[in-house]
């Protein structure tokens, strides 16, 4: 646990502690009245409120739109179900700013609907929430529909010889079993929505602002430090009650059910209600996950076919936007996502290790401290690093291993929460009959453990890469000008005005996507549990 605890202690805690206590302090004294001062004033109750209602909003919609996908996943077995899956997944693994771009390309000024039907639904609260629907669809499908998956269909049958009806036998067995793990991931979603940022920033405008979009302004733009703490805090105190409630759900179902293996529970359709049942789910998959990402490939084309490409490997074109050609951005990421991965396998390795030996408050802790990076405002952590990490011995303000630090601490939580389960279930008594043959225990680690999660481990370190590729809110106060990433490159451009920068956008936002869709469908080859819980 050494390791990872002061892997956190540093690199977020400190960063976290620093900018609370730089808005909360004067000569010394905390002043705790700032908090009457910020919460009583009417624009941030506004922002407290929508970012509390879009949330709710944002999970009810998700999980209306995604719980038949669920059950189809769960329960059909049909062609090209498992690259299916992987498609599902890949908005999840997208950064938000890629996100917000797809939709601006179909909801947008000169967006599909626009030219179709004359109809734009950016700067409304509707295209926040069905980006919101396209972000988190893979997580109800996996989480629910992983474990859908395992319930022995037997029990509901048997409800069904015992005269219950098709819906009581669902309500009275199926349901119960699945109420825990429906609830952690509407608990995720809520989580997710609740501290979005790049959606909002992009697709809803100066009108609409969560927690964290305010967090930014506040800190970038206004430089307003004791607001920014203020409103860090709450969204701090939020996460860590939606994070404590998670927790107590996922024990409640490891602990309630008795799983089958999932391959025995999938069966073709049959009949006219299930046929039109998967129809609907693979209609509801291309409207909302295929038809934004098509839209974003095709506006990256435009009139002139790769004009936009070639445009990102010149300097000269972009010179009032970057130092270097755009197309650099793709080495950049690729090398800090690498570098990140490596050190959230270190950091999330070990965590998960000291959490399959050791049990008790200090390690629910420790496993709800791993998770709070997901969480806690990025834009607080990344501005953090600006303020404590520029003197020594961490003098890292101007290297280049700050950024891979920020990706590292949210790659980490997909690192333990991949390892852990596979971690869990290796008997004990293989390493001792290692220990008494005469293996040392790095030997019998490398002997017995190692080839038993390495599939594991290689999805979660392809996780790991994926989410580092993509994190834009504190690699946008770190990036370097002449080093910036794709998410940082993307808001660029899209933040100056020209069809040149905008078809430069959809053009590295498409290659972005394109990376992460790979990784993917070869996540999915590798994986044998099928469970598929994030």
């Amino acid at each position: 646990m050494a390791v990872p605890v002061a892997f956190f202690a540093v690199f977020f805690a400190y960063p976290v502690a620093a900018i609370v206590g730089r808005g909360l302090r004067a000569d010394g004294v905390w002043q705790f009245g700032r908090f009457g001062e910020v919460l009583g004033r009417p624009e941030i109750r506004d922002v407290l409120w929508f970012t509390l209602w879009q949330a709710l909003a944002s999970t009810a919609l998700t999980l209306l739109v995604a719980l038949p996908g669920a059950y189809v996943f769960a329960r059909f077995d049909f062609p090209g179900k498992q690259v299916l899956r992987a498609v599902v997944t890949v908005p999840f693994v997208l950064p938000t700013v890629v996100v917000g771009t797809a939709f601006l390309a179909l909801l947008g000024r000169g967006g599909l609907l626009d030219e179709l039907w004359g109809v734009r639904l950016d700067t409304t609260v509707w295209a926040i929430l069905l980006a919101h629907v396209f972000f988190n669809y893979a997580v109800v499908v996996r989480t629910v529909g992983g474990l859908w998956a395992q319930l022995d269909p037997r029990q509901e049958e048997a409800a069904r010889v015992l005269g219950a009806s098709r819906f009581t036998a669902w309500r009275r067995v199926t349901l119960p079993a699945l109420a825990p793990a429906v609830a952690a991931a509407a608990l995720m979603v809520f989580l997710f929505t609740f501290t979005s940022f790049g959606v909002v920033q992009i697709l809803g405008g100066p009108g609409f602002s969560t927690l964290e979009v305010e967090i930014y302004r506040q800190t970038a733009q206004l430089l307003a430090l004791p607001t920014a703490a203020v409103l860090t805090l709450v969204q701090f105190a939020a996460v860590g009650a939606i994070l404590a409630v998670h927790a107590w759900t996922v024990r409640r179902r490891e602990r309630a059910l008795k799983l089958v293996d999932p391959a025995t529970t999938a069966r073709r359709p049959h009949g006219a209600g299930q046929w039109t049942l998967l129809a609907g789910v693979l209609l509801s998959v291309l409207l909302l996950v295929l038809l934004p990402l098509a839209v974003l490939v095709e506006r990256s084309l435009g009139d002139s076919g790769l004009a936009y490409y070639r445009a990102l490997t010149s300097a000269d074109a972009n010179s009032g936007t970057f130092l270097v050609a755009p197309i650099e951005a793709i080495g950049n990421s690729l090398r800090y996502a690498l570098v990140a991965t490596l050190i959230a396998l270190l950091v999330g390795g070990l965590a998960a290790a000291a959490l399959t030996r050791r049990a008790g408050r200090l390690v629910r802790g420790f496993d709800a401290l791993l998770m709070l990076p997901l969480g806690v405002s990025a834009v607080t952590v990344g501005f953090g690093f600006l303020i404590t990490l520029d003197k020594p011995p961490l003098d890292l303000r101007t290297s280049w291993i700050l950024v891979p630090l920020a990706q590292a601490l949210v790659g980490v939580p997909f690192v333990v929460r991949t390892m852990l389960p596979v971690l869990r279930a290796v008997d004990a008594r293989l390493r001792e009959a290692a220990a008494v043959l005469g293996a040392s225990p790095l030997r019998a680690w490398r002997e017995v453990d190692l080839p038993l999660v390495r599939r594991a481990l290689l999805v979660a370190a392809g996780f790991a890469f994926a989410v580092s590729l993509g994190e834009f809110g504190a690699t946008v106060f770190i990036a370097r000008p002449d080093n910036p990433t794709l998410p940082v490159a993307v808001a660029r451009l899209l933040g100056r005005s020209g069809d040149l920068n905008y078809g430069q956008a959809m053009a590295l936002s498409t290659i972005l996507m394109l990376v992460c869709a790979v990784s993917l469908l070869l996540l999915e080859r590798i994986r044998t549990d099928r469970s598929g819980e994030f």
